[in-house]
């Protein structure tokens, strides 16, 4: 990216990539900075802040793009089947590995039977390998540790009463790859109902309508994006302004819009990116009070 910026003739000092682990980043924030923009997990980005306050010489913008546990209720009036493609390549495309993925499906009780058989349909079909490989769908993890992440959520479901359809484990041999999981049956109790999982797993819910999946949308320590699958544009909009999310999403999930602005609620992030709004972000104003 450097190359291409002075390619294009930026100045060689005005943009300098350094590379390293939280050490490098933490050294950084002990340089009178003017602003910090970081995108990441939720503990790193409390880290920074924390850190971007204590400083004894001035006090840095800061700008962070967190994590998400991003839901989506589907309405017993949609096309079942193609709601269950979008859905399943929403919550699992890049391996899950995206804050906007879909984390939480909430489904009415009608449809959920059928449902489910159809996202089961979806997720049996993807298949499982190098990213360099034709017909990879889903690739490796990008840390060990989130192997055992996972395990652990699947275990933590399926003790308090969660039905394991698909998935659950790591993939042995070379790489990080851990199976494309479906659990069903699950509640709030659950782990994987109420921490970031960024990985190729998901929870369905059963729900009676939608006052009880607007309170479990909002159910959430998190607030990155939030989902409504119906025909109906009017019952999507009046869902949709109930969740207290940054960005919400009718018949669609896991998108980013360079014309609209990027935010999380909760702990999922502090200030904007992307729009207008977004450039703002990058600014600081200044006041002119002349007389004479």
């Amino acid at each position: 990216m450097s190359n291409l910026l002075r390619e294009s003739g930026v100045p060689d000092d005005f943009f300098q990539p350094i590379y390293g682990d939280g050490a490098v980043g933490s050294a950084l924030l002990d340089h009178p900075v003017d602003g910090v923009f970081f995108t990441g997990s939720v503990a790193t980005g409390q880290k920074i802040y924390q850190k971007a306050a204590s400083s004894k010489t001035n006090l840095p913008k800061v700008q962070l793009e967190l994590g998400g546990k991003d839901p989506t209720f589907v309405l017993p009036d949609v096309d079942i089947k193609a709601a269950a493609e979008s859905l399943a390549d929403g919550a699992m495309y890049n391996a899950g590995q995206s804050c906007c993925s879909v984390e939480r499906i909430y489904v009415h009780h009608s449809i959920y039977d059928k449902f489910v058989e159809e996202f089961l349909n979806v997720v049996k079909t993807f298949r499982v390998g190098p990213p360099t490989q034709e017909g990879t769908y889903i690739g490796p993890l990008v840390q060990a540790k989130q192997l055992d992440f996972l395990e652990n959520q699947v275990k933590d479901a399926v003790a308090k009463g969660a039905r394991l359809l698909t998935g659950g484990k790591r993939i042995p041999g070379k790489g990080f790859y851990f199976e494309p999981t479906v659990l069903v049956d699950v509640n709030h109790s659950m782990q994987v109902m109420q921490d970031e999982s960024f990985g190729p797993i998901i929870g369905i819910q059963k729900v009676s309508g939608e006052e009880e999946a607007v309170k479990l949308m909002n159910d959430t320590k998190y607030g990155l994006t939030a989902g409504v699958y119906t025909k109906d544009k009017e019952t999507a909009l009046r869902i949709l302004k109930q969740i207290n999310s940054g960005n919400v999403y009718w018949n669609c999930c896991d998108r980013v819009a360079l014309a609209l602005p990027w935010s999380g609620r909760n702990l999922s992030g502090l200030g904007l990116t992307l729009s207008v709004a977004g450039i703002r972000t990058f600014t600081q104003p200044k006041g002119y009070h002349l007389n004479g």
